[in-house]
């Protein structure tokens, strides 16, 4: 087994000294797809807006290839986000710039790349997702599936070794949807990216995920980790067994204790 890319450790997220998350450990290993599942409040986005270094935790760490983020300040915060890329659920883009200019951004802002190779580059990463041709379009031009893989492209433009999905299939029919996850498989296969994906997506899940948890919002805790199909099937946890199987609880569909 690999050392893992992410360790979380005794993590505890709380607002206004509310608890959200109490007190979960997990890892994520180098070039899975690891998805963050669970019901409306769980705490999924809490958790990646931490693991991407947005908030700091109540308790707890957050390792990124053996450095905390959580504490790190200066050039070791700055060298451990170089090693992350972000696609939040709206995707994000800025409206007023071509997706060429999304994507150089980064490169613009971070590097000292020659104009040309900047060019070239971005054209490579927009080829990744699919998007070669539409480097003068604005993303109103283009759909939300297509706005979803550019922001892909440019979450992947500092080639960073982890890339964080915020509900990716949000707002998609379910053909673009499949298409997503077909290319989330692609790029993690062709290219080695770990992928963090937050998502309630039962057909994403059981098509993209080599590994999921499941917060459960009533204990503030992970209660299940392993394979969807396995703890569909298998899992001991009434709750877990009811999401997988999209099943309906009791009071909703009319059952009485």
């Amino acid at each position: 087994m690999p050392e893992p890319i992410i360790r979380v450790e005794n993590f505890t997220a709380a607002y206004d000294g509310a608890v959200v998350i109490d007190d979960i450990s997990f890892e994520v290993y180098p070039g899975e797809v690891f998805v963050i599942l669970g019901g409306s409040g769980c705490g999924k986005s809490t958790l990646l807006k931490h693991m991407i270094g947005l908030y700091k935790p109540a308790t707890g760490k957050i390792l990124i290839e053996g450095d905390d983020l959580a504490s790190a300040e200066g050039e070791l915060r700055l060298k451990i986000l170089r090693k992350i890329g972000v696609m939040y659920q709206s995707g994000a883009l800025f409206g007023s710039m071509t997706l060429m200019k999304n994507v150089r951004l980064a490169m613009e802002e971070f590097t000292d790349l020659p104009d040309e190779a900047m060019t070239l580059l971005t054209k490579m990463k927009l080829k990744l997702v699919s998007l070669s041709g539409f480097e003068n379009h604005f993303p109103s031009e283009i759909s939300g599936g297509m706005q979803k893989r550019a922001a892909i492209a440019r979450a992947m433009a500092l080639d960073p070794r982890i890339l964080f999905l915020d509900e990716p299939s949000a707002g998609l029919d379910p053909v673009t949807s499949a298409d997503l996850d077909a290319m989330i498989k692609r790029l993690a296969r062709t290219l080695g990216v770990t992928f963090v994906v937050v998502t309630h997506e039962l057909p994403s899940i059981y098509s993209i995920a080599d590994r999921v948890i499941m917060l459960d919002k009533r204990v503030k805790k992970i209660v299940a980790t392993g394979k969807p199909a396995e703890l569909r099937d298998h899992s001991d946890n009434a709750f877990v067994r009811q999401f997988f199987n999209r099943e309906a609880s009791a009071q909703s569909s009319g059952e009485t204790a």
